[in-house]
Formats: C-alpha cells, sequence, structure tokens
C-alpha cells in the first residue's frame, strides 16, 4: 500500500509543478520565478502588478484576461484613464514580440527587443504611422537574474525606471 502511495505521489508530482507554472505573466512583466509582486516607478508614477501563486497577473484596470492552452496571456482588456481598450500580445520563444491596443481609434504597436538576459533591450511604438524607439542601458539586477533598475531616453529626457520583485518562497 505505501508503494502504490508513493507512485501516486511520484505521478502527481509533474502536475502539481505544471500547475504552479501554467501561466507566463511573469515573463511579460521581464520576469521568471516565482514572482509574487512587481512594483516599478518610472516618471513617478508607481504600478503594482501581483501574482497568484500559479503565476496569473492581476493588475487594477486589467480583467477579462483570455490565454491559450499553454498559458499564454494573447489578450486582456485594460481600463485606462476611464478608457477600456483591449490588448494583444504576439509570444515568440516564450517572449513577447509585440503588443497592439487601440486607443480613441488609433491601433498602437510595441515591438520589443531583448538582451541576453532576456530583459528587453528596446521597444519600438508605432502610433498611426509615427515612431518612437526607447533603448534600455544600464540594467541592475536582484540576486534570482531579474532587473530592478535600468536607464532610457524618452524625447530627449533621460530617466530611471526602477523597481522592486517580491517572491513566493
Amino acid at each position: 500500500m505505501k508503494k502504490i502511495l508513493m507512485m501516486i505521489a511520484l505521478m502527481a508530482m509533474p502536475f502539481a509543478m505544471q500547475a504552479q507554472t501554467k501561466f507566463h505573466d511573469a515573463e511579460l512583466s521581464e520576469a521568471q520565478g516565482a514572482v509574487k509582486k512587481i512594483t516599478q516607478d518610472m516618471m513617478g508614477r508607481q504600478q503594482v502588478t501581483t501574482f497568484t501563486q500559479d503565476g496569473k497577473m492581476q493588475r487594477d484596470g486589467m480583467s477579462g484576461a483570455v490565454y491559450d492552452a499553454n498559458g499564454y496571456l494573447q489578450s486582456a482588456k485594460m481600463t485606462m484613464r476611464d478608457q477600456e481598450t483591449t490588448v494583444t500580445y504576439k509570444w515568440q520563444d516564450g517572449k513577447v514580440v509585440s503588443q497592439t491596443m487601440n486607443m480613441m481609434g488609433n491601433d498602437i504597436t510595441t515591438t520589443f527587443t531583448y538582451n541576453e538576459k532576456g530583459a528587453v533591450a528596446s521597444q519600438s511604438m508605432n502610433f498611426g504611422g509615427q515612431g518612437m524607439e526607447m533603448k534600455y542601458t544600464d540594467y541592475k539586477y536582484d540576486a534570482k537574474g531579474n532587473w530592478i533598475s535600468r536607464k532610457t531616453n524618452m524625447m530627449g529626457q533621460d530617466m530611471e525606471q526602477t523597481r522592486t520583485i517580491e517572491y513566493y518562497e
């Protein structure tokens, strides 16, 4: 009887491990591991994103998340400044390569490139034919390998983006 219980426990283990990593929302936030919470600050604005133990993202103003069979977020409704829009995501090799949202009748598409550590090296935005590119430099990483500080230049202004990450133990 003991052997049967042990076999059942061993067989259940991969399913439990899969359940803990079903959603890939931490990757959407350029983080890996058992992320519990990311508090991000840029230009004096703070954004808090929390994650369930199985990796599902929760953020104020976000609803209607749609996932594919592999747990990758395909779209979500976002409310920003009393306006609701749907954001769609395209993934490649476990990374978001682009996201698109419609604001006031115009599609805004952001494409991403990544550095060797898996953090965004640059992002390019295209809104109504006008483009803007932001490159990120001077990364600092935490003990788990996720970035906690980086610099960029937006419209001629140098700025630093910082974040703190809490992990599940």
